[in-house]
This record gives C-alpha cells, sequence and structure tokens, in this order.
C-alpha cells in the first residue's frame, strides 16, 4: 500500500492500485488523465475532497458510474477516508488485491451489490 497516493476524487484508491506503479495519484498531479477528468476538475472547482461530499453525488458527468465506485464513494461519505485506507490496508495484508494482474478489477467487484462491496471492505473476505 502507498498510502501517499491516497483515494482519488472520484473514489478510486490510487493507495492500492497496482495498475501504474509511476503514477502519483491524482492528487499529486501524476494521472496522465487528469487533463480530461471530471471528476478531478469538478471537486477542485467546489473544494471538495472527492464526490463523496457533493450534494449531487452520482451526478449524470462523473466516471463515479460504477458499482464499485459508487459503494466506495457510498462508504466514503459514511465513514471517511482515514477508515477506508485502514480497511485497505488491514484487507490488503489478509491477501485481498484491488487489480488483479494486467486487469483492472480485482476482489472488490466480486460481491454483486454495492452493500456486498461495503460489507467485503470492512470486513474482509469471509474465510473456511
Amino acid at each position: 500500500m502507498q498510502k501517499e497516493k491516497g483515494i482519488g476524487y472520484c473514489g478510486l484508491a490510487c493507495a492500492v492500485c497496482g495498475e501504474n506503479i509511476d503514477c502519483a495519484g491524482c492528487r499529486d498531479g501524476g494521472c496522465k488523465n487528469k487533463d480530461w477528468c471530471k471528476n478531478l476538475r469538478c471537486c477542485r472547482e467546489k473544494g471538495l475532497e472527492g464526490c463523496w461530499e457533493c450534494a449531487e453525488f452520482l451526478c449524470a458527468d462523473s466516471t463515479v458510474n460504477t458499482l464499485r465506485l459508487r459503494a466506495f464513494g457510498g462508504f466514503l461519505k459514511k465513514y471517511g477516508v482515514d477508515f477506508l485506507l485502514e480497511c485497505l490496508e488491514k484487507n490488503e495484508k489478509n491477501g485481498m488485491v484491488y487489480h488483479y494482474p494486467g486487469k483492472l478489477t480485482g476482489d472488490y467487484d466480486l460481491p454483486e451489490t454495492e452493500n456486498g462491496i461495503i460489507d467485503l471492505i470492512i470486513n474482509g473476505r469471509k474465510t473456511g
């Protein structure tokens, strides 16, 4: 985990993303897609830490329209960034994967509902 990368404006967990090792995260200007990212521009214009703080959360212009990002945004709205990073770090130490090698999906994409993903974030994988 690279906590210093934090959580992207959209709710992506840059801290555990292994897809682009050279990326510094969108908050540090390291994202190569930052120029077209509506979430980054909008949050900066509104002075928000992330989409989850916005009264229009899940707006039509957002890239947050995936099950995982909606769940992560809902988690962030309720519990905050620090608790999300704490849970992700614990889960990573227990073998959970944010991105499978060469893919943009991982263990957090397995549940079929937002609540299932939130439960997975908080409790990790059930064993046995």
